[in-house]
């Protein structure tokens, strides 16, 4: 049932007793489908490895509530979170599980096609785009499963788009969001490189008019530090983007939030992300440390956090969430 070997390729104590009082609602209330069509009872996969059931070969009535599932949240009810990776997850980093035991799914993530239209370093090494073969043929009967499925849940649902490719630059889920059903109990949340955001979302009106929440993930403050990082962008135009984007949002009401990966590169415009994050009316700024996916040649270079460099920029960053005494600023696994 359990494959240990998957744990140990994460680094996963199997046998570990974190003494968590709270109960993660995660393994009760989200599903994530991967582009194989494996299902995890987590909103990373790499947080709580272990597949669920596979949507290729079962539906996804069958997956929720599959033994493997109640398995892994019997982890959860002893407070050992025996399978679940402490030094990956935001929630135990950052000493914030939430508490609650829903009894329905309540999240659904799709990260069911990888195509992207930029090749950042610290996610991959070559553009990957599909628009046939089997990887694309694959991704359609996924997005068209998940739409079934969505046609016939009658309970309160929010999609989240992307995470593994951009929303607008892939084929398949431009498939998906053209095709989803247009229902008061489903809401969704996309997670874009933000680049072709304002010339597809008119595209998707359905999508825009019941969008919870829209992520944007910008590694560079300047124009010279963004278009090192995010490779085939161009500042000016994630610009308009950014402007698109907040258009809708004063129309549409959902949150607008930016992700910035610190890194090497750009450490040291934290407090410039934040000033863009306030330029553009988002509702939050999400710093993360870099992760090691093993798409760069040498990842000890991104090794700066025992510099006294850093530590600078960390202590402004500390200030700065001081000085504003609310959650604008996210940055759990700078300051664990």
């Amino acid at each position: 049932m359990i494959n240990q070997r998957l744990f140990q390729h994460y680094g996963i104590d199997t046998n570990k007793d974190l003494k968590i009082k709270s109960r993660c609602p995660r393994p009760y209330d989200t599903i994530l489908i991967d582009k194989q069509g494996s299902c995890f009872a987590c909103e990373c996969q790499s947080w709580l490895p272990q597949s669920i059931g596979n949507l290729q070969v079962r539906g996804l009535d069958d997956i929720i509530g599959s033994n493997v599932q109640k398995h892994l949240q019997g982890s959860i009810e002893d407070g050992t979170y025996r399978y679940c990776n402490e030094n990956q997850c935001s929630y135990i980093l950052s000493r914030s599980v939430l508490d609650d035991r829903p009894k329905r799914i309540e999240h659904l993530r799709l990260a069911i096609d990888d195509s992207c239209n930029l090749r950042c370093p610290s996610c991959r090494k070559s553009m990957i785009f599909h628009k046939d073969g089997s990887a694309y043929r694959l991704g359609m009967r996924l997005a068209d499963k998940v739409n079934d499925w969505l046609y016939s849940y009658q309970h309160p649902i929010q999609v989240h788009i992307g995470s593994d490719g951009d929303p607008f630059a892939s084929h398949v889920y431009r498939h998906f969001m053209e095709q989803t059903p247009e229902r008061d109990n489903i809401k969704y949340s996309i997670l874009t490189n933000g680049l072709m955001f304002k010339e597809f979302h008119s595209r998707v009106p359905n999508i825009i008019k019941n969008l919870k929440e829209l992520g944007v993930s910008i590694d560079g403050a300047t124009k010279e530090t963004y278009e090192k990082l995010r490779l085939g962008g161009k500042w000016e135009k994630i610009l308009e983007g950014l402007e698109c984007m907040a258009e809708q949002k004063r129309k549409h009401g959902f949150r607008f939030i930016l992700h910035y990966v610190v890194q090497k590169d750009n450490f040291h415009e934290m407090q410039e992300i934040i000033d863009l994050g306030e330029r553009y009316n988002a509702d939050r700024v999400w710093l993360n440390k870099i992760e090691d996916w093993g798409t760069m040649d040498d990842f000890s270079t991104q090794d700066i956090w025992n510099t006294a460099d850093y530590f600078g920029h960390l202590d402004k960053l500390k200030q700065r969430i001081k000085q504003r005494g609310d959650r604008f600023i996210e940055c759990p696994t700078l300051l664990k």
